[in-house]
C-alpha cells in the first residue's frame, strides 16, 4: 500500500490528493497536512448575514478548461453559476467609467479601445505605439512596467493596466514581468507582431466570443473544497504544521507520518523552509519569491439598499476624489450585482484592500479598516447605509508577486524537485495565481508521484 503525503488543504492540495486517489486506487492512504483549523486556503467561503459568501477568491476563469472540467467532474456542474450582465468600472483620472474591452490586461487593441479612459495626449500615445520602432524581446523575461512606458507612456499604465493587474496579484506592472503575466502578448511578439498594439490585436477573437468568462458555485467555492475532500477519502489533519520533511532509508517522514512520497502544496515561505536540506536550491528560489498582502472586506447591507449598475469598480494606485482625498481601497464588488444568486437578500459587497509594498490601510485593526472601506464606498457610489453585519479576512502575503526573473525561479524550483524521488510541488507561486493554474499544477504534481507525468510539466 503506497501512502502520500500532501502537504496543504487548499484547492491545489485537495486536487491533488483527489488526483492522487483516482491515480493510485483505493489502496493507497492519502494523508492531508494543513496547518489552520479549516480547509480551502485562499478559497474561504463564511456566512454573512444568512448567505454563503466567498471573502477570498470568488470566481474562477471559465474560458480556460482545468477549473470548469473539474467542477463537472466532480459533480457539482448544475452548482455552476455566472456573472449577470452587470459590467465592470474602473476608477481613472477622477471619474469612474466603463472598463473598457478590446485589451490584454489593459493594453489595447487600438487607440479606440481605451477612448475616454485616457487623456487625448494619452490616447495619442497609444495611436503612435505602432508607428514606433519594432518590439524587440529577448528569450527571457523583461520588465512589464517600463516596456509599456516607454510605448505608451505613463497613463495607460496608471490608470489602466495598473488595476487590472492589482485585481489579479495585488502588484503594478512595473514589478512584474511581461511573461510572466502576459504571456499570450509576449508570444504574438515572438511570433512576428511589430508592436504591443499589433500583438493585442492578433490576441482578440474574430467575432465576440458569448461564452461566459468566469464561472462560480452556488453555496460558495468552499463547496468545491468539500467535494475534493470527500472524494479524495484521504486522512484529514487540520491544525497540523508540518516543520521538517526528513528523508528515510524508505522513503519520507512527515510529522508522524512515515510516507513513500510527499507533495507540497504551501505558500513559498512554507516551501522554502521545508525544502531545506532537502531540495536547496529549490528551497533558495522559494525564499527569492516576493509576496504581497491583502484583506477583504465584507459588507452585508440591508435588502433593498441601492448600489450602482455595475458589476464593481477597479481603483487605480494614487486616484483621488473630486475633493482631492485619495481611496485606500483597489477594488470594490458589488456582489448582489454580479451574482444573480443573492436574490432579494441582503445586499453583498466587498472591498478589497492592499497592494504589493503598500500595506497602507492594513495597518489598522479592523474595526478602522471597515471604517475606511465604508468612506471610500460613500465617496465612490454615494452609499452610506449602515451595514447590518460586516467581516474582515486578511491574507497576509496572499499573493505571490510574478516579477521579471519569475519563470527562471519556477524552472529552478521544479528541476531541484525532479531530482529528488518522491517529491512533486504544487500551487499558486508557481505557473499562475487563479484557480485553473492551481488545479493544473495540482494534476501535474500527482501524477508525478503516481509515476506518470513528464519531469516537468507546466500549467
Amino acid at each position: 500500500m503506497k501512502t502520500v503525503a500532501v502537504v496543504g488543504g487548499g484547492i491545489s492540495g485537495l486536487t491533488a490528493a483527489y488526483r492522487l486517489r483516482t491515480l493510485l486506487g483505493e489502496d493507497a492512504r492519502i494523508v492531508v497536512f494543513e496547518a489552520t483549523d479549516s480547509l480551502g486556503g485562499k478559497l474561504r467561503t463564511i456566512e454573512l448575514a444568512g448567505e454563503r459568501y466567498d471573502v477570498g477568491a470568488e470566481a474562477f476563469l471559465a474560458r480556460r478548461p482545468e477549473a470548469l472540467a473539474l467542477v463537472r467532474e466532480v459533480g457539482l456542474g448544475e452548482s455552476l453559476v455566472h456573472p449577470t450582465k452587470a459590467r465592470a468600472k474602473i476608477h481613472a483620472g477622477g471619474s469612474v467609467l466603463g472598463l473598457p474591452p478590446g485589451t490584454v490586461m489593459g493594453v489595447p487593441a487600438s487607440a479606440d479601445a481605451i477612448a475616454g479612459v485616457l487623456s487625448e495626449k494619452g490616447r495619442a500615445l497609444v495611436e503612435a505605439e505602432s508607428s514606433l520602432p519594432p518590439v524587440d524581446l529577448p528569450a527571457g523575461d523583461v520588465p512589464l512596467g517600463p516596456l509599456l512606458r516607454e510605448r505608451f507612456g505613463d497613463e495607460l499604465v496608471d490608470r489602466l493596466v495598473d488595476p487590472l493587474l492589482g485585481g489579479v496579484y495585488a502588484g503594478g506592472a512595473d514589478g512584474l514581468g511581461l511573461r510572466a503575466t502576459m504571456p499570450g502578448l509576449a508570444s504574438a511578439v515572438d511570433r512576428g507582431a511589430r508592436s504591443l498594439t499589433e500583438g493585442a490585436a492578433s490576441l482578440m477573437p474574430a467575432s465576440p466570443s458569448t461564452a461566459p468568462v468566469f464561472g462560480t458555485l452556488l453555496g460558495g467555492l468552499g463547496t468545491l473544497i468539500h467535494r475534493l475532500a470527500e472524494l479524495s477519502r484521504a486522512e484529514i489533519r487540520t491544525g497540523t504544521t508540518v516543520t521538517a520533511l526528513v528523508r528515510t532509508a524508505t522513503g519520507w517522514k512527515v510529522d508522524d507520518l512515515d510516507a513513500d512520497s510527499v507533495l507540497l502544496a504551501v505558500p513559498a515561505p512554507s516551501a522554502r523552509r521545508l525544502l531545506d536540506g532537502v531540495a536547496g536550491v529549490a528551497s533558495s528560489a522559494f525564499a527569492e519569491v516576493e509576496l504581497a498582502s491583502m484583506a477583504v472586506v465584507a459588507l452585508a447591507l440591508p435588502p433593498g439598499t441601492a448600489l450602482p449598475e455595475s458589476s464593481g469598480v477597479l481603483i487605480g494606485a494614487g486616484e483621488q476624489d473630486a475633493a482631492g482625498k485619495p481611496f485606500a481601497a483597489k477594488a470594490f464588488t458589488f456582489s448582489s450585482r454580479k451574482w444573480a444568486q443573492y436574490g432579494e437578500g441582503p445586499v453583498l459587497v466587498r472591498g478589497s484592500v492592499g497592494r504589493f509594498g503598500e500595506p497602507g490601510a492594513l495597518h489598522a485593526d479592523d474595526d478602522e479598516l471597515v471604517r475606511v472601506v465604508r468612506d471610500d464606498l460613500a465617496r465612490l457610489t454615494g452609499v452610506t447605509t449602515a451595514p447590518i453585519e460586516t467581516l474582515v479576512t486578511r491574507w497576509g502575503g496572499g499573493l505571490p508577486q510574478y516579477g521579471t526573473g519569475h519563470l527562471e525561479l519556477v524552472e529552478r524550483i521544479e528541476r531541484a524537485v525532479a531530482d529528488v524521488g518522491g517529491l512533486a510541488v504544487a500551487g499558486a507561486t508557481l505557473h499562475g495565481v487563479g484557480l485553473p493554474a492551481c488545479i493544473a499544477t495540482a494534476g501535474a504534481a500527482a501524477r508525478r508521484i503516481a509515476g506518470i507525468t513528464p519531469t516537468h510539466e507546466g500549467s
